[in-house]
Formats: C-alpha cells, structure tokens, sequence
C-alpha cells in the first residue's frame, strides 16, 4: 500500500472514529440484548453478524454525516478542532460518500433479513440523518439521538420473527408483502417498546454527561444541548435518567426464566451508576467524559446478565 493510500485510509479511519470505539458499543448493547430477548437465547450467527456490522457501519456513516454537518461549529471547539472533516483534510464530498458507502452495506447485510427488518431501516436511517441537525433547534437533541439509537431494538424483533432470512435477498420486490410487514410491526410484543423506552433514557444519561464536557462551548456558538437545558438540574436530571433506564428494562425483562440473575446484573449496574453520578458532580470536563466513555461496560453488564440467565435457564 502506498503511502498516500495508506494516509488516506488512516484519515477515513479517523473520521469513523475507529480509535474509539465506545460510540459503537453504546448503540450495539441494547441492540444485542433486544436480539437475545426476541430469540430466546443465542441468535444464530447469521443474526448476530448482520446486528453486529450494521451497528458498526450505521455508527460510522453517523459520524461522516455529524461532522460534515457539525465542520463550522467544531472548529471553534479544542476537542474537535483536527477532526479530518473540520481542518479541511477530507472534503465535504469526500466524507459524504464514506458515509454512503458505509450506509449501503449496512443495508445490503439487512437485505439479508426479511421484508419488515427492511422496513424499519429506512426511518431507522432518516433520524440518523436527522439528528445533527436537531442541534439547531431542539431544546434536547439527545432525544433525537436516542430514538435513533434505539431502532435497532425492534429491528432485532423483526428480524427473528417476522419471516424467514434472505427472501428479499432472493427474489427482490416480489417478496415484498405490505400486509405481512404491517402484520410483524403490530405483533413486536410490549417488551420491546419497554426496551426502546429505557434506552432513551440511557442515551439522555450518557449523552448529557458528553454535552457536559463542551456546555462552555455549545453556549458561546448558539448550540442547544440537554447539558445546557437542564442548567444546574443537569447532574440530578441524568441520575433520574439512568434510574428510568434500569427500571424499565428490569420491568421489560421480568417473564425471564433466572430473572434473579439479570438482577445481580442490575445491581452492578447500579453501582456504575454511583460511581457515573460521583464523577460528573463537579461537572470537570474531565469526569463528565470519563463517565460518558465508560457508559459502554453499563451496557455490557446487563446485556450479559440477560444472555447468562437465559444460557442457564
């Protein structure tokens, strides 16, 4: 590979945030604990790779579409500033198609699934598009980022449930079925929406810890975040938030055979919570992003208390 090449992929590779991959993570948890619960256990590894891939791909053309979106206003912000897209190393169109690309495997593994998966990838897509937008004018954009992050809860549902795999793949538009995919929306049972709900929750905990860390920022360029809404009720309003988001999902996950041991999970996770809400009290850009980096091992917690319970059962 030559070294122009090899520049260009690391810039690419920079602008998807591959270095970082707790953005991923926090979108792939719930998606993996929604996939666990409609399957009753293991997946399969169809299943599992598609989930997978398409939440690192979606997460990456999220970031390629966030940045060009955002290119005016992270330069006056230090985190931000050399981001590929804002200091002029990769152009607008340039940082667009990566996106695109990335947007269109995404889709091509769903196509994998069935026609109602499908479906619910379209909007899916159109609040991923959205929400770097909502910035401008949504007193809390993280809401917006949270419906968008948790589309993939009944996506998951659909995806084991609504149909056999690949039939779309197989045979195009001729396996489309308005009426079968409306029937596969309306049968996603309420556990899922329960799942949806909670999620919200978390992505407004731990994405007001992050606009904590550029409120000074967000406020000088006219930037409307949950960090700056909520004012000084920030640290108790993201406390509220992750005790919504562990309540509702131990309501959601309560049928579950050992639901004794999804317990133990939720209560290391309320430990983390503690721990989340010692760190961001004094609201130091260092703790708040300290806390919203580490919001992935939350996740993971209860994920694997709900894949352990369901294994023993």
């Amino acid at each position: 590979m030559s070294g122009g090449l090899r520049h260009r992929l690391a810039l690419y590779l920079q602008l998807i945030r591959w270095d970082r991959p707790a953005g991923w993570l926090l979108l792939l948890w719930p998606t993996l604990a929604a996939l666990w619960l409609a399957a009753g256990g293991w997946p399969g590894w169809h299943l599992l790779g598609v989930f997978v891939a398409g939440t690192v791909l979606m997460r990456s053309a999220g970031c390629c579409i966030n940045d060009v979106a955002d290119r005016r206003f992270d330069r006056h912000v230090k985190r931000t500033a050399q981001r590929p897209v804002t200091s002029g190393q990769v152009s607008v169109p340039e940082a667009l198609a990566v996106g695109a690309v990335l947007a269109l495997v995404a889709l091509a593994l769903v196509l994998t699934t069935n026609a109602a998966t499908v479906v619910w990838a379209l909007p899916a897509l159109g609040v991923t598009l959205l929400y770097p937008y909502a910035k401008r004018v949504v007193a809390m954009p993280q809401a917006v980022l949270g419906v968008a992050f948790s589309f993939g809860i009944p996506m998951a549902f659909t995806a084991v449930n609504a149909g056999p795999p690949g039939q779309l793949w197989a045979e195009g538009l001729a396996a489309f079925d308005a009426a079968a995919v409306w029937q596969a929306w309306r049968d996603i049972p309420w556990q899922a929406w329960a799942l949806f709900a909670g999620n919200l929750f978390w992505v407004l905990a731990f994405d007001t810890e992050y606009a904590m860390v550029d409120r000074d920022d967000d406020v000088k360029l006219g930037m409307k975040t949950s960090a700056i809404t909520l004012g000084r009720w920030d640290v108790m309003a993201v406390t509220t938030f992750y005790i919504f988001f562990i309540c509702i999902w131990a309501l959601a996950l309560a049928h579950i055979d050992l639901f004794a041991i999804y317990m133990v999970a939720s209560a290391a996770g309320v430990a983390q919570v503690v721990w989340h809400v010692r760190l961001i009290r004094d609201r130091s850009r260092e703790g708040c992003f300290k806390a919203f980096r580490a919001n992935h091992w939350l996740g993971a917690t209860l994920f694997a208390g709900l894949a352990l319970a369901q294994a023993l059962a």
